[in-house]
């Protein structure tokens, strides 16, 4: 019988709490973790499901056919699957089965014999499949419209005021009025776009490729970009961290925003450079920021970010995992591999998503 192992690098607690949602859900199989493993029945793992893993102890099984991630984001462990140091580790284990495969393991577990010639993972051979959650995409919806509307209603002046015992009424746009921009419109902002289009918000969006959406303008392209950016008032950042969106909001194109926009961040820390939005906000540039994610998390005590008083921390919270919805998820999806031999779209390890 085939096995299901589950790794993180979360605390012993929320590991078990995870299998018992996972195994709550599933039938006619079991979620394992690693020590649970039978010794020698490494290789008849066929499905990891994983949340924040260290990737080398993917290599401790073979015949991985499936990596379930239960994050809707999966940059981390695609950039770490294509590190110098993954590589070396993958050689390393092949030389180390090519000396240790002990035969009779293989009689006592009844594995196929060609698994004798399986000498360490090769990254290539599974398909790395990300968490697609309903639930997610809503809260994520929610989330970019609650802190819309605090930047909106200039929540952080009022904020402000009161500490300085200030009653000042500010002026705000309408919502018909107010120019918000996209990056991205994958199902996390897809989602987030169709609630702001019901509250009639001038939608704008830029992706990669050219795309058709209903009542949105669209972007693409550098070209786009800048011409999109030149005519925001609030940007709202939901793009994958990629080698090509790193520090892709910078001190060139964050100067293509009109002077007093506003930023939201909800997608990956790197996509923005820190230092160039520092500079941005101090010379006003950029009025204020909203950051939920960060390049190093949690955000380092000594970072200047935690006190600027143009900037709102939030520590990773616009659109958390359900862990009931989503253990729901991968069960529906193991069980239509097992019964069907179907895998859902998988990410593409070179585009990063």
């Amino acid at each position: 019988m085939k096995h299901i192992v589950f790794l993180s690098r979360l605390t012993d607690e929320a590991q078990l709490l995870w299998v018992e949602h996972l195994n709550s859900q599933l039938k006619n199989q079991t979620v394992l973790l690693p020590v649970q493993i039978p010794e020698g029945e490494e290789a008849l793992v066929d499905i990891a499901i994983v949340s924040n893993p260290n990737p080398e102890d993917l290599l401790r099984y073979p015949n991985l056919v499936w990596v379930q991630s239960l994050w809707a984001g999966v940059e981390g462990l695609v950039q770490a699957l294509k590190s110098d140091v993954f590589n070396k580790a993958c050689l390393n284990k092949r030389s180390l089965n090519k000396t240790s495969l002990d035969k009779r393991s293989l009689n006592k577990t009844g594995l196929d014999k060609r698994s004798l010639n399986k000498t360490g993972l090769d990254k290539t051979s599974f398909q790395l499949v990300r968490l697609i959650d309903p639930t997610l995409a809503q809260s994520m919806a929610e989330s970019v419209l609650a802190w819309t509307l605090y930047l909106q209603r200039n929540m952080p002046c009022y904020a402000q005021q009161q500490g300085q015992k200030q009653w000042r009424k500010l002026q705000h746009k309408d919502s018909k009025d107010l120019r918000i921009s996209m990056l991205g419109a994958g199902k996390l902002g897809l989602a987030s776009l169709n609630l702001l289009q019901q509250l009639n918000y001038s939608l704008s969006c830029w992706t990669r490729s050219p795309k058709v959406l209903d009542g949105i303008s669209h972007y693409h392209g550098q070209d786009g970009l800048k011409a999109m950016l030149e005519q925001t008032d609030i940007l709202i950042n939901l793009l994958p961290l990629t080698p090509n969106t790193h520090h892709m909001l910078n001190k060139e194109t964050l100067v293509w925003l009109p002077k007093g926009a506003k930023l939201i961040n909800f997608s990956r820390g790197a996509v923005v450079n820190t230092d160039d939005l520092l500079a941005c906000l101090d010379s006003g540039q950029i009025e204020h920021a909203v950051l939920d994610v960060f390049e190093q998390e949690p955000l380092p005590v000594e970072s200047e970010v935690w006190s600027h008083p143009k900037i709102t921390v939030l520590p990773h919270i616009s659109a958390p995992t359900n862990k009931k919805t989503a253990a729901k998820i991968v069960a529906d999806n193991i069980h239509l591999y097992r019964t069907e031999n179907k895998l859902l779209e998988s990410v593409d390890i070179k585009l990063g998503y």
